[in-house]
């Protein structure tokens, strides 16, 4: 079994991953201002607390969007599981085609979401990861990296609507009974649940017709089963879809 981290944003998902089945997935808040020592405490007890001890793990792999945390987690997680973690980035086979104007620009996350959805769903297809941005990137019939979307997140759009929007207050993100809202907390919730469902809708249908062939839809990221259930295009939901692109990239890079 391998350590896959994917950091976010917001949150750093952790999980224990083997031959393509998940052993197990915790998710903690993402702090710039951690220690190495703290995270290494995080993690040995997120590994226990759901049955499993250090020397269960062979390796790690690491898939960040926040630099800074890098060598912190790196050294953390040689401290837990007594081997340094591949760290995904520049110099990491990933069997990736990627075709867009600057490859270096593409971020970790990103990659390994397509890595993923290449090796489980029939091409052409989408990934949507709703996180602290929402993504959408397109992978065409060849398995090349063409391209895509990036969009203010679900929740960053909510909370500057409310800081800067005197009368509204914050509010949970739920789907309300109607799309026409009868008092404010559900016509901010039809615009949040409903319009950002509609945006993915639109968004699809617009990407689709710059796409050879009808693409498959595959959603991550832990946003998405708030929105997704709301879009009228068929789109599967994969919570653990890009632990599995980090399991695909280690094996790819291990060496015997």
């Amino acid at each position: 079994m391998i350590l896959a981290i994917d950091v976010g944003n917001t949150n750093i998902v952790f999980g224990g991953i083997s031959e393509g089945k998940t052993a197990f997935i915790s998710r903690i808040s993402t702090d710039k201002n951690k220690t190495s020592d703290e995270y290494a405490v995080q993690i040995k007890i997120l590994i226990e607390l759901n049955g499993f001890s250090a020397g269960d793990f062979e390796g790690g792999i690491i898939s960040s969007v926040v630099p800074q945390l890098n060598e912190i987690l790196k050294i953390s997680v040689k401290k837990v599981i007594k081997c340094t973690p591949m760290i995904v980035g520049p110099g990491i086979k990933t069997g990736l085609n990627i075709k867009i104007d600057n490859p270096a620009q593409l971020g970790s996350d990103l990659v390994v979401g397509a890595v993923a959805a290449v090796a489980l769903y029939p091409k052409p297809l989408m990934v949507i990861d709703m996180g602290t941005a929402t993504t959408i990137c397109v992978v065409d019939k060849d398995s090349c990296y063409r391209g895509g979307v990036i969009i203010p997140g679900v929740k960053v759009s909510m909370e500057s609507l409310t800081r800067n929007a005197a009368q509204l207050q914050g509010i949970s993100i739920e789907a309300p009974k109607k799309a026409i809202g009868t008092n404010t907390i559900d016509c901010m919730r039809s615009g949040t649940v409903f319009g950002n469902a509609a945006m993915l809708d639109g968004l699809i249908d617009r990407m689709s017709l710059e796409v050879e062939g009808t693409p498959t839809i595959i959603a991550t990221g832990g946003l998405s089963p708030m929105i997704v259930p709301h879009c009228r295009h068929e789109i599967i939901l994969n919570d653990e879809l890009l632990l599995y692109g980090l399991e695909i990239i280690y094996k790819k890079n291990i060496v015997h």
